[in-house]
């Protein structure tokens, strides 16, 4: 994050020196300087895993509270001075000072990744370098977030950039609101040494942004912890305590010293007592900013026995100059060291990653940051140093962007493969149960045999379907039109397809592992003339557990109150068959773990009650867990899938299968176990013949779901003749 510093001379005019009763002269904050590498020092630890530091994304809060101190100081010293603010130069300033070190590690990452990256992963970090140093990348991190279909996207190197665009998109908006207020006050006849306009109009901004925070932390968390809305109550907080700084600076020292410990304090509890499961930043917030705010109200009087003494140490300042490129440089060196070295990093690893990066944060600081923020051509002149910071963006962005349009697409190379068709003979005029069952074997023999010409398959196909570049939005119709309830929607709107006005209905029920079958079901139901409802939501499987969203960090409501609304909805439509699936990826952090005892008993209990409604009752066995975002991992080995292809014993667990089918039988129902149609005894390949079978690390492509609709449709009709 950017260090400032407050300029030592003083402002000389009448005007200033009216201002300096309300608002100290600016001067250097030693302690502020060391307080910064407080900072970095938890954001660091916590990204290199340290124990103890879960919560130590809480610097980056430290960081807004800085700058918005800092800045407003600024702002406000030369509106009290000048009756305005000159917007040119402070623009100049900031570009000068943040943009170069920037665009160093823009460029390095970018060619990192082209490098270092399968070309897959390589093609969505360069989208994020140009979106980065055009310090936007916030925004496309919180529209990642809020696609849950986005939910397994391998973290960029360039994540951390969002702190970034959040500060760079305040110092454009915030000297604005300054030149504002200052106009305002000019024609108000306001003294220009008055405080009083810019704390309205900051804390106006600062409670509406608050209030902001709250609300999306719950509803929407990814905009909640990535966006300027519901951070720039953190740099006002900082700016408020710059703009009543005059008061601050006489508290008595009894008081003042204590404030500046405890604010310490309270900044190392954020630090180990807040965690990823935290819902961020709402009110948890409120720690590591009240720390700050006491910390850097502490140094605005003369205390001997302060926190700023410490603070002020010479290590602690040679940390905080380098803090801003060392926040830079260390999540890429921390993501890419391990693609260099061909392992993960263990601990060790991981310090000595970001030790490495200290070490080039203090050569971009030699090298790069001072040369070009002390250049005398550019510090007299405004124009130069924003021309200089544009040109710094435009490389930057630049370099991105050429590297993304040479990456390749990756295509598979190899010899095209044969398509999968699984067909029956005829059936005959009246179909009894041994040839539905003959039917539902022949169909799994014919897919059983292509899953074993397809397991030692080396080269990618040339026709690959679909194609790994497309295989991402590879998604059914029901992910995006709103059959699929997203993480905090409740309620099922109607979702027919097939032969929406038929009689019959089968229901597709559970969370999004029910929905990747609907391109399976739906040229069925319109075969069949059947009524296809898909009833869905995210994470949300339809057996009564207590369950937590990892995502949302609490208990997950919404969930618990869909389940109870679609079990209603099913009793009062009494479908004539009801399908049910869900993911087999459930673990500790969800409150339970799949195929466990309690998994067991309550898919048990829901088939009996499903039954209850007079349907029959298909149960859908899981699919292999690849354990790899598949297109990702291929199209890196491109002449090798099998280094993706995971053993049947790793991505299978058939003695859950076989628990589950034991209690969906004895609950009246009927389990189809799918592994035949994906795994062989030892292997459970990614492509089958001409067919990709994953679009991420746990979904089916639309592909090879209806490839394999035929089978599922022979496990439908023989359920409904049983049922």
């Amino acid at each position: 994050m950017p260090p400032m510093t407050v300029p030592a001379s003083g402002l000389t005019n009448r005007r200033a020196d009216r201002a300096s009763n309300a608002i100290p002269r600016g001067s250097f904050r030693p302690d502020i300087e060391g307080l910064r590498a407080v900072a970095v020092l938890v954001v660091v630890l916590f990204h290199a895993n340290t124990p103890g530091v879960e919560g130590g994304f809480v610097g980056v809060d430290v960081f807004f509270v800085i700058s918005g101190f800092l800045v407003t100081g600024i702002l406000w010293r030369e509106a009290a001075a000048a009756d305005t603010v000159g917007l040119i130069r402070f623009y100049g300033a900031r570009a000068r000072r943040l943009l170069p070190a920037a665009g160093v590690v823009v460029v390095a990452t970018a060619i990192g990744a082209a490098t270092l990256l399968p070309p897959l992963q390589a093609r969505q970090v360069l989208g994020d370098g140009i979106a980065s140093a055009l310090y936007a990348g916030n925004y496309r991190l919180a529209l990642r977030g809020t696609d849950y279909l986005a939910g397994d996207t391998l973290p960029s190197p360039f994540q951390h950039f969002w702190s970034l665009g959040v500060e760079e998109q305040f110092y454009l908006l915030w000297p604005v609101l300054i030149a504002v207020t200052a106009w305002f006050a000019r024609r108000r006849r306001i003294g220009s040494a008055a405080v009083s306009p810019y704390l309205i109009v900051l804390a106006a901004v600062a409670a509406l942004s608050f209030t902001i925070s709250l609300i999306w932390t719950r509803t929407l968390p990814p905009w909640a912890y990535f966006s300027l809305p519901t951070r720039a109550w953190e740099l006002g907080i900082g700016g408020m305590i710059a703009l009543s700084a005059g008061a601050w600076s006489r508290l008595p020292k009894a008081v003042g010293a204590p404030a500046g410990w405890i604010g310490l304090a309270v900044i190392v509890a954020a630090c180990t007592q807040l965690n990823g499961k935290t819902p961020y930043p709402g009110t948890a917030a409120l720690l590591p900013i009240l720390g700050t705010a006491l910390v850097i109200i502490s140094g605005c009087g003369e205390t001997r026995f302060g926190v700023g003494r410490g603070l002020a140490l010479p290590a602690m300042r040679a940390i905080g100059r380098v803090s801003y490129s060392w926040y830079l440089w260390h999540w890429p060196v921390l993501l890419l060291a391990p693609r260099v070295l061909g392992h993960q990093l263990g601990r060790g690893g991981s310090m000595a990653a970001v030790t490495m990066a200290g070490g080039l944060a203090m050569l971009t600081l030699w090298l790069v940051e001072n040369p070009v923020r002390f250049a005398a051509p550019l510090r007299g002149s405004a124009a130069r140093s924003l021309a200089c910071g544009g040109a710094i963006t435009a490389v930057a962005g630049g370099v991105a962007l050429m590297l993304l349009v040479l990456a390749p697409v990756p295509v598979g190379r190899g010899a095209a493969a044969a398509a999968l068709t699984l067909a029956t003979a005829a059936p005959s005029a009246a179909p009894s149960t041994d040839s539905r069952d003959a039917t539902v074997r022949q169909l799994t023999e014919q897919a059983q045999a292509a899953v074993a010409a397809s397991a030692e398959i080396q080269a990618v196909p040339s026709n690959l379907t679909p194609s790994l570049a497309d295989a991402p939005g590879d998604k059914a119709g029901v992910f995006v039109d709103g059959c699929v309830r997203s993480w905090r929607e409740v309620g099922q709107p109607e979702c027919a397809s097939g032969d929406p006005d038929s009689a019959t209905t089968v229901a597709l029920v559970g969370d999004s592992h029910a929905a990747m079958w609907h391109p399976a079901f739906e040229p069925i139901a319109a075969q069949r003339h059947w009524r296809l409802e898909t009833m869905a939501k995210v994470t949300c499987p339809l057996l009564d557990l207590p369950i937590t969203s990892p995502y949302l960090g609490r208990e997950y409501t919404e969930c618990e109150q869909w389940r109870g609304q679609i079990l209603t909805r099913l009793r009062a439509e009494r479908p004539r068959l009801i399908v049910v699936s869900m993911s087999r990826r459930y673990g500790a952090d969800f409150g339970f773990v799949s195929y466990d005892q309690a998994w067991v008993d309550s898919l048990n209990h829901l088939v009996g009650q499903l039954r209850a409604t007079g349907a029959a009752v298909l149960v859908l066995g899981s699919i292999p867990d690849p354990h790899t975002t598949v297109p990702v991992c291929l199209s890196e080995h491109i002449d090798n899938a099998a280094a993706c292809t995971p053993a049947r014993p790793v991505a299978v667990n058939d003695a859950g299968i076989a628990d589950e089918q034991a209690a969906t039988t004895a609950a009246g129902g009927q389990y189809a176990d799918l592994t035949p149609l994906f795994c062989t005894a030892a292997r459970c390949p990614l492509i089958i013949g001409d067919n990709l079978v994953y679009r991420d690390d746990n979904h089916l492509t639309v592909s090879y779901a209806r490839t394999l609709g035929p089978v599922i449709a022979a496990l439908a009709d023989r359920a409904l003749a049983n049922g």
